[in-house]
C-alpha cells in the first residue's frame, strides 16, 4: 500500500535509463529535505545500525505521523525522504500495514544497496514500525 508521493518517485525510477541516473535523483529527494535542526538530533532520534549518522523523528499531526529525518550521507538522506514519502500522512496502524521491502523492491531499490546501507535501511524501517506500534 504505497502512498501517491511514493508512487511518483516509483513512477520516476522507472522512466530512469539507469542506476547513475536513479543515485542522483535519489541524492536529488534527499537534498529537497528540510534539515533538521541540531536540538533534535539527540541520541533518541538517532537509528542505530547505520553506518552514516542518521536521525529520523516521527511528529503528529491530526492523528498522522509525519516523518522527519536526516543524514550526513546524501543517499542516505534520500533514503530518508523516501522513507518520509512511504510513511507520512498515515495514522500508526497503517504505517504498520505497509510492507516496505516488498514497495521498495518494486523499484529495484534492494539489490541495488551495498550491505551497510541495506542494513541501516532496515533500521530506519524498525525504528519507524516501533514508533508507529508505540502509537498505536
Amino acid at each position: 500500500m504505497a502512498s501517491p508521493a511514493f508512487e511518483e518517485i516509483a513512477e520516476t525510477f522507472e522512466f530512469l535509463d539507469d542506476w547513475e541516473e536513479r543515485y542522483r535523483y535519489l541524492i536529488e529527494l534527499g537534498q529537497n529535505l528540510d534539515p533538521l535542526p541540531e536540538v533534535e538530533r539527540t541520541e533518541e532520534t538517532k537509528v542505530k545500525g547505520c553506518v552514516s549518522q542518521v536521525w529520523v523523528v516521527l511528529d503528529d499531526a491530526d492523528g498522522k505521523i509525519i516523518l522527519r529525518g536526516d543524514s550526513d550521507a546524501h543517499i542516505v538522506k534520500g533514503l530518508v525522504a523516501l522513507m518520509a514519502r512511504l510513511y507520512s500522512n498515515r495514522t500508526p496502524a497503517e504505517a504498520l500495514t505497509i510492507d516496505p521491502k516488498d514497495v521498495l523492491s518494486r523499484i529495484g531499490l534492494s539489490e541495488h544497496l551495498s550491505p551497510q546501507r541495506s542494513n541501516g535501511l532496515a533500521s530506519m524501517i524498525a525504528t519507524v514500525r516501533r514508533e508507529a506500534e508505540a502509537r498505536a
